[in-house]
């Protein structure tokens, strides 16, 4: 819900550190890398009980997913990037809550596999929406600098990251965090299949005659990884 906001600030501080980085030779990708490694020890920590560790871990990861775009805004994004970026970010969305599910499978295992639920309707009609986006040329007003349509929604990336960290500071109320926010991911949801559904439809983007030429559809450029993948 923030996320347009709080980016330019976000740029400004990893500006310095994503310099260094890039100065020593450190790819983007390589972040990406060690940021989803770093993501995976976190939900082995939410695992085994250790919320303390699981916050620090977590707030590694948000880190990496950071400066992996800032130094691609330096040594130039690609598409391998873009991919990596947001195929590791929304994989590591879904394994957070399960750490906690098997921490206490009596206590939080229907909470975490509602919220799993969620995301899994928050990310499709994401996804489905800039994979038919980026078919138009069509850029998130939003976020123009970013290679896919970006669409927003009542849950975004820093939503959930609050959440995660929620979390782990209250680990005793995960499921009341929990389910509270997978009622926030399915408003997002219905929403974003409102602006699909309204955005995508023949009365707003027409098909062509037979006779004409196809419409030449502009390719996106490599996307800037966000600070935050999008939920």
């Amino acid at each position: 819900m923030i996320d347009a906001a709080i980016q330019p600030l976000l740029h400004r501080l990893l500006a310095a550190p994503a310099r260094r980085l890039a100065a020593m030779g450190v790819g983007a990708d390589q972040i990406t890398l060690a940021g989803f490694a770093l993501g995976l020890l976190a939900c082995a920590a939410a695992a085994a009980g250790a919320w303390g560790a699981a916050l620090v871990l977590l707030l590694a990861n948000r880190l990496a997913d950071g400066l992996d775009g800032a130094v691609a805004r330096i040594t130039g994004p690609t598409d391998r990037g873009a991919f990596l970026d947001i195929a590791l970010d929304f994989l590591f969305y879904a394994l957070f809550p399960l750490g906690f599910a098997l921490a206490d499978p009596g206590a939080n295992a229907l909470a975490a596999a509602v919220l799993i639920a969620a995301f899994v309707g928050t990310g499709s009609s994401f996804l489905a929406f800039a994979a038919l986006a980026a078919g138009r040329g069509q850029r998130a007003p939003r976020f123009p600098a970013k290679g896919i349509y970006y669409l927003g929604g009542l849950t975004e990336g820093f939503e959930t990251i609050a959440i995660f960290v929620a979390m782990c500071l209250f680990p005793q109320a995960f499921p009341a965090i929990a389910l509270g926010f997978a009622l926030a991911c399915a408003v997002t949801t219905v929403l974003r299949w409102r602006q699909g559904w309204i955005a995508l439809s023949p009365a707003m983007h027409p098909r062509p005659a037979p006779d004409a030429p196809p419409a030449r559809r502009g390719r996106t450029d490599p996307e800037e990884e966000p600070p935050c993948a999008p939920c």
